[in-house]
């Protein structure tokens, strides 16, 4: 008895990785591409639409990013399968991808190999994280973690206001911002301010 192909929605806003994708699944011959969305929205109605077995979701999108687009799908359909398909690899933003539900994490530097086996691994019920991903998780574990008010203020940072302008803009008192840096320096064991952002940027707390 020939078993029915792997199902799978691919989501990912730049059309040339889309085609990348489409012909890999195209090669497989117990796989099919049943649905294509440009973004997070996209990707939930083209969800519920297809009902796919597998879904390749990317993480940077214009509207909503796939991880808020992943926990709206499974709210709604909790036996959802997700792999998420990024460029990036910050601890922060893996973790969050994981907690959200995400069945395996894939680089999109992957080997074509590599993504048709975690594709049938995560279709068969199991997870997969690639060692070098899981690395970086393990590096963080452990370490405190940003508040929202924390991330908020080093957002602010990020887009170059002083303390004063931080302040106005988040209605605390100066005082109260300065506190903020001093935590978020330790936390981060960052030296400076503009460290503090590139440490941010690169674990995934925030985004420029």
């Amino acid at each position: 008895m020939i078993s029915s192909p792997i199902r799978i929605l691919c989501v990912d806003d730049h059309p040339l990785m889309r085609e990348g994708i489409a012909a890999v699944i195209r090669n497989e011959p117990d796989m099919q591409l049943v649905g294509e969305a440009a973004s997070g929205h996209e990707a939930i109605a083209s969800f519920r639409e297809h009902r796919p077995d597998v879904t390749l979701m990317d993480l940077r999108m214009p509207d909503i990013g796939g991880i808020d687009a992943m926990i709206a799908i499974r709210t709604e359909f909790a036996e959802a399968r997700v792999i998420v398909l990024t460029t990036f690899e910050g601890d922060v933003e893996i973790q969050r991808a994981l907690e959200a539900g995400a069945r395996g994490y894939v680089l999109k530097s992957t080997p074509r190999k590599q993504l048709v086996e975690t594709i049938r691994k995560v279709h068969a019920g199991k997870k997969h994280i690639p060692p070098e991903i899981a690395a970086q998780l393990v590096e963080h574990l452990g370490h405190e973690a940003l508040s929202k008010r924390e991330i908020e203020v080093l957002e602010k940072i990020a887009g170059g206001n002083r303390n004063i302008d931080i302040a106005a803009l988040l209605f605390i008192s100066e005082e109260t911002v300065k506190g903020h840096i001093k935590h978020i320096m330790e936390k981060l064991g960052a030296s400076d301010r503009t460290e503090a952002v590139a440490i941010g940027v690169r674990r995934g707390i925030i985004q420029l």
